[in-house]
């Protein structure tokens, strides 16, 4: 009996299930419903080839990952964002690839999880500069309303070479 072989991802493929969008776009914890219902999921070899690979974290057959956007005019580099879904942690990520497929950079963005007893939600807003915008929020997970003093902001950029920095 011959085994069939597995068709490699085609990585322009994957890239074009990431529909460029005009920026400014935040990113909120609801947003992911409005890229679910507009955009094609992502195959599993995609998700095999390109997500597996890059991700840090453990992974079961519960796990979602949707394709939000592409952020245009990038030239040399492609810049996606895409939302992970796991168990009580739901993230946003930025990631950057060269025009052939190689991973560049890849960061976390906006999300809603779960540490050390606290619900922490983060919502980001990525501008047309290429600048982040992040609010970072936490509450004690029996707390029923968020203390908007215990909020705190940072900024991440976009760089022309692909890389993501802290500012």
């Amino acid at each position: 009996m011959e085994k069939k072989k597995i068709k490699k991802a085609d990585f322009h493929q994957f890239i074009s299930l990431f529909p460029e969008l005009l920026l400014p776009i935040t990113l909120t914890e609801e947003s992911h419903l409005h890229f679910s219902a507009s955009n094609k999921p992502l195959p599993q070899s995609h998700i095999q080839e390109f997500i597996f690979t890059i991700e840090q974290s453990d992974f079961d057959e519960f796990t979602e990952f949707i394709p939000c956007f592409r952020i245009p005019k990038t030239h040399d580099f492609h810049a996606i964002v895409y939302w992970r879904a796991s168990l009580m942690d739901y993230e946003y990520t930025l990631a950057t690839f060269t025009k052939k497929g190689q991973l560049i950079d890849k960061k976390v963005i906006a999300g809603t999880k779960i540490h050390e007893g606290r619900l922490v939600r983060s919502v980001a807003t990525l501008e047309d500069d290429w600048l982040i915008y992040i609010v970072i929020g936490s509450t004690d997970v029996e707390e029923k309303d968020a203390n908007a003093s215990k909020s705190r902001s940072f900024n991440m950029e976009l760089l022309a070479t692909g890389e993501i920095i802290t500012l």
